[in-house]
C-alpha cells in the first residue's frame, strides 16, 4: 500500500514532530504555569458536570 520510502518518510515525520512538541513544551513550562495556575480546577468542574449530567440520565431512563 505505502512504498518503502514513504514509510520511512512518515517514520522520521513523527519522530522529529515528537521531539519538537516535546522541546516547545519544556520551553513553556514555565510560562503556562504561571499563566494557567487554575485551570485545573476548571478542568476538574467541567468533568464533575459532565458526570452529574450522565448520573441524571441514567436516574431518568429508570
Amino acid at each position: 500500500m505505502f512504498s518503502t520510502g514513504q514509510l520511512i518518510f512518515a517514520a522520521l515525520f513523527f519522530i522529529a514532530f515528537v521531539i519538537i512538541i516535546f522541546l516547545q513544551y519544556k520551553k513553556d513550562k514555565n510560562l503556562h504555569s504561571k499563566n494557567y495556575k487554575g485551570v485545573k480546577w476548571i478542568g476538574l468542574g467541567f468533568i464533575i458536570f459532565i458526570i452529574t449530567l450522565f448520573v441524571i440520565k441514567i436516574l431518568l431512563k429508570n
